[in-house]
């Protein structure tokens, strides 16, 4: 199982005097040296006066903009603690068991527009940088991320990928073709009418993260398996689990409902 997260927008800054960030010590080291061109020209960036509007952010986030010149020397933290928001406040990913935390890592996978791709436990600072960025140097990203990911996620999405990124992230990599590949979605239904929602979807999403890496037994194989493992939450996070037929464009759609 192969559970995709997209990163926070926000993030919270490690401690003063923490360690900065060793990019050879991050898991897919092949991918180094693309980590390498995307944080030099994002540092670049930074200086510029136009800052803000390369990186599509609005002046109000001029201090973290800012604050991407020192990437290299800032103090970094856990990703798990560094990624913050919605869907990370309800996964609580650095607040896990030792058993919780293996599988996490093991499982669980951020789509960087920064770093390509991180585990919970890689050590990273605080950035801003979106994967819908045209970034000077490089491109835009999704596009310049395709070929590495490919590469660096080809051993692990070959079973169950559960997809729980947006569509942003969602184009940076395509699980292979022989994967069970899983979007994920969240439904609200009121009066017996069903709406996708966007701000829930990302509390929901990170619940049913949490959930997969600290429920007892084995790991979803399947679609079926995963539906089956999601149903759990039917009764308190949520109101009904549905598993769509067959695959549309490569993706199966697992619809979370809630009230």
């Amino acid at each position: 199982m192969l559970v995709l997260l997209p990163p926070s927008e926000g993030k919270t800054p490690a401690p003063v005097g923490a360690p900065p960030v060793d990019l050879g010590a991050l898991a897919h080291p092949g991918l180094t040296p693309w980590r390498e061109k995307v944080l030099d020209a994002l540092v670049a960036v930074g200086a510029q006066d136009d800052a803000c509007a390369v990186l599509g952010v609005s002046p109000g986030l001029a201090a973290e903009v800012a604050r991407n010149t020192g990437l290299r020397d800032a103090p970094a933290a856990r990703a798990s603690r560094v990624y913050t928001g919605v869907l990370y406040g309800a996964a609580g990913l650095d607040d896990l068991t030792p058993a919780a935390r293996a599988r996490a890592v093991r499982s669980v996978r951020v789509v960087s527009a920064l770093w390509g791709v991180l585990t919970v436990d890689d050590v990273v600072p605080a950035y801003r940088l979106s994967m819908g960025t045209d970034l000077p140097g490089v491109g835009p990203l999704a596009a310049a991320w395709r070929g590495p990911l490919a590469e660096a996620l080809a051993g692990e999405g070959e079973d169950l990928v559960v997809d729980c990124r947006s569509a942003a992230y969602r184009a940076a990599w395509t699980p292979p073709a022989g994967a069970t590949w899983v979007d994920v979605r969240v439904l609200r239904e009121v009066d017996g009418r069903r709406s996708v929602v966007s701000h829930h979807a990302k509390h929901t999403r990170g619940v049913l993260t949490r959930h997969l890496v600290t429920r007892r037994g084995n790991a979803p194989r399947d679609a079926e398996d995963l539906a089956h493992a999601a149903s759990a939450l039917v009764g308190t996070a949520l109101t009904a689990v549905e598993l769509a037929g067959p695959p549309r464009r490569g993706a199966r759609t697992l619809s979370l409902v809630v009230a």
